[in-house]
């Protein structure tokens, strides 16, 4: 009979960094030994209203003193009638149906199974280096970065991998990538999926682990097209882009597009778990019967954090302060880029920005490490992304002041002279 041991973390999950959080304000985590660090993370997107916001404390402690679980199919609850009746005045068009899940992963699950139901089609189209997910169908629509899915063959089928117009990677301009990347997807309906056997396409409108590449509004023009000409969905992936991140209420709402399908989740709820595929209701009614549910989703605390959320989202003008800080942020990161060669581009939308770290014009994801480890050891919490982790990504809360981006940038500036 083996003694009993303590229990751990399996070693599989990899710390991006060395804190061990003692308890997060606005946009400080304070660690266990009462440091402060600037958290530029916020739990990947996911702290939008910046850490503890005393207003979504507030909502949650009350609905815990009412009701902690309340599963959505077995009884209704309140709080999440009134964020339905709430997102609905969010959502673009004539989306007004919410289904709601635990995580981005899910939402994603079940925005394939509704574009495969709702169209009777098999396949689905998805852009080379989106994310969407770590569950098997999730995964099988993701091209990131293999190490999603290594280990996992054979994937799900039905999944077609278009191009997305990274005109940086390719080397040509905006125009030029687009160009390419049309024609490409015009190939692919001639030879690799029918398109009566296309059910839709799923695209975020900058991608997240990809590498922080946006999309552009005729690009986007050009999938919305395709779509109705052919009769297919297009559904967007907002997880990480979404809820005011990119200065705009949906990061689609850039490129002026009208998607049949939207996933959002990070941002919804400040921190707590909860996530929402939606679509009009005359699309979500050709979903099959037991194909929606889960134990969890729509849990009753979530919603209520949600509200909270959107009402702070809305009082402080957080959509605003993230074009207005977005902004700024790109113009102190441009100016690092005219100063040091590392830095091979510069792209994203309001506060979800990448900064490409090169040598030679080759992605350095080992130099972006030496850059990040050196800015937490000053105080400064980044994490990178791209196929290589070469791009630092800045995810700061959506309550981040100009003093605290100058902060940030000026760590990243002495980070980079210290990696010279």
């Amino acid at each position: 009979m083996t003694a009993n041991r303590p229990g751990h973390l399996s070693p599989l999950l990899k710390q991006a960094t060395g804190v061990v959080a003692e308890r997060g304000e606005g946009c400080y985590i304070i660690d266990t030994e009462g440091r402060r660090h600037l958290d530029f993370t916020a739990g990947i997107g996911v702290t939008s209203t910046g850490h503890c916001h005393p207003k979504v404390v507030a909502a949650a402690q009350e609905q815990v003193g009412k009701l902690i679980h309340g599963q959505y199919t077995t009884i209704m609850h309140k709080p999440i009638q009134e964020l339905s009746a709430r997102l609905g005045e969010k959502m673009p068009g004539d989306i007004d149906a919410l289904f709601y899940a635990s995580a981005g992963t899910e939402a994603a699950e079940s925005a394939m199974r509704l574009m495969r139901h709702a169209t009777g089609r098999p396949n689905i189209v998805v852009f080379h280096g989106g994310f969407h997910g770590r569950t098997m169908g999730a995964a099988s629509l993701t091209t990131s970065g293999t190490a999603y899915t290594a280990g996992l063959q054979p994937l799900m089928g039905g999944v077609v991998v278009a191009p997305f117009p990274n005109a940086f990677r390719y080397g040509w301009s905006e125009e030029e990538a687009t160009d390419f990347c049309l024609r490409e997807l015009d190939f692919i309906f001639q030879t690799l999926s029918s398109p009566k056997d296309t059910a839709g396409m799923l695209i975020e409108p900058i991608q997240g682990e990809g590498g922080f590449v946006p999309a552009n509004a005729r690009f986007m023009a050009g999938l919305r097209e395709r779509c109705d000409h052919h009769d297919m969905l297009l559904g967007i992936d907002e997880v990480q882009s979404g809820y005011g991140r990119t200065g705009r209420f949906w990061c689609h709402s850039h490129f002026d597009v009208q998607p049949d399908i939207v996933m959002t989740a990070k941002g919804l709820a400040s921190g707590f778990p909860l996530s929402a595929c939606a679509a009009p209701q005359h699309i979500m009614e050709k979903g099959w019967s037991g194909s929606q549910g889960g134990t969890y989703g729509g849990n009753a605390v979530a919603c209520a954090a949600a509200l909270a959320t959107l009402d702070v989202i809305e009082e402080e003008g957080l959509v605003e302060n993230a074009a207005a800080q977005g902004a700024h942020l790109k113009d102190r990161l441009d100016a690092l880029k005219d100063k040091h060669s590392c830095i091979g581009d510069v792209r994203g939308k309001g506060l979800m920005m990448g900064a490409e770290i090169q040598k030679d014009g080759v992605p350095d994801g080992d130099r972006a490490e030496q850059i990040v480890k050196i800015c937490e050891s000053h105080g400064l919490l980044l994490l990178r992304c791209g196929p290589g982790k070469q791009v630092v990504r800045w995810l700061p809360p959506l309550v981040v002041t100009a003093a605290q981006v100058d902060e940030a940038v000026d760590i990243f500036a002495n980070a980079l002279d210290a990696t010279g």
